[in-house]
């Protein structure tokens, strides 16, 4: 469904790039808003990985909304690694450009509950933890998946025993978590609770996460198992209290909410067109189709006209537009956005 407000932009506060961004803030408007872009390894075209030579932008906004508290907080972390593209696992280059050093890139959203203080720690710290779990781990490169399930799943574990060790936040504070590992020719994500990503790839809007809710079906049978109880008050929700299955933090409701994230792998081709991660303040009032419909027509129309007119990325303006589109709905929640556009702009020129 369109409305007039999918093609309006917000006037945003721009901040200068760096390695983190996070935010907490106390008002209705943009809170936190910042683009840039990154060179995937540059060089000589050959047979090559599909995100090799391109250049990836992004945007991102995180919002208070109507929220007393801001609680959600995003990271943007360029080349948090440097590795071969064979050695991350799962090239598809058949002409040796696998084997080039190339920065592997990290984007991740954190949506707090019972207080900010584990979405923002998870921001400061999950890519530092998964770069460190990623070289402690060994396995043969055809077990590449392996590798990076074992990786993430300690990870996620690690961060959440490091809230405890280091008392970052009570027991009764806890955060989602969303992460993407961006290499040369997969996108890697892995998530606890619900917040979403969706690929839009030529015309169709794919999900890459399952929303983990205490009535889903397999989420329901677990908690019932270690004789846990969904009670439905205000939507489905443990113990009557949290509306999500999967978390980092909260420990007063262990063993039924884990730390444990799923995770998935899908190959980059040419028709990708963007990588959308957001907090549950956007997919509340927007589906996975709208939000693809929105995406493919404002980065089409934006890609051009920011490349000639020194305006904001293609990105940005769409992660503006959404937000803007989330409030015009009446989005209770603080809303983050963040878009990756995975079009090179070699091939822009061509379309």
């Amino acid at each position: 469904m369109a409305t007039d407000s999918e093609d309006g932009e917000l006037s945003s506060m721009s901040s200068t790039v760096s390695s983190i961004f996070s935010d907490s803030s106390g008002n209705i408007s943009i809170t936190s808003s910042s683009s840039g872009e990154m060179d995937d390894g540059g060089g000589r075209l050959r047979n090559k990985c599909v995100g090799r030579s391109k250049v990836v932008e992004w945007g991102f906004t995180s919002v208070i909304g109507r929220r007393k508290e801001m609680e959600d907080a995003v990271a943007v972390v360029p080349g948090f690694m440097s590795r071969t593209c064979d050695h991350v696992g799962g090239c598809v280059s058949d002409g040796g450009g696998g084997g080039e050093v190339a920065p592997v890139h990290f984007f991740g959203v954190y949506d707090g509950h019972g207080g900010s203080q584990v979405a923002n720690f998870c921001a400061e710290r999950m890519h530092e933890v998964i770069a460190e779990e990623w070289d402690q781990e060994a396995v043969d490169g055809f077990k590449w998946k392996q590798k990076w399930e074992a990786v993430l799943s300690s990870s996620f574990e690690r961060a959440d025993n490091e809230v405890l060790t280091e008392a970052a936040a009570p027991e009764i504070v806890g955060s989602t978590a969303i992460v993407a590992v961006l290499s040369g020719c997969q996108i890697i994500v892995s998530h606890c609770g619900d917040s979403r990503a969706v690929l839009c790839r030529g015309t169709e809007t794919i999900p890459l996460t399952v929303d983990q809710k205490p009535d889903r079906e397999d989420e329901l049978l677990r908690i019932e198992k270690q004789d846990g109880k969904v009670i439905y008050w205000n939507g489905a929700r443990v113990l009557g209290v949290l509306a999500m299955s999967r978390a980092i933090g909260d420990r007063y409701l262990r063993p039924w909410i884990i730390p444990v994230p799923e995770i998935t792998f899908t190959t980059r081709t040419d028709e990708d067109e963007c990588l959308i991660l957001a907090s549950d303040g956007l997919w509340d009032v927007m589906t996975n189709n709208e939000v693809g419909e929105v995406a493919r027509r404002i980065l089409r129309r934006k890609r051009r006209s920011a490349a000639t007119n020194g305006e904001p990325s293609a990105a940005q303006t769409l992660a503006d537009s959404l937000t803007e589109i989330a409030m015009g709905r009446q989005s209770s929640d603080n809303i983050s956005v963040v878009v990756v556009d995975l079009k090179s702009k070699k091939k822009l020129q061509k379309t």
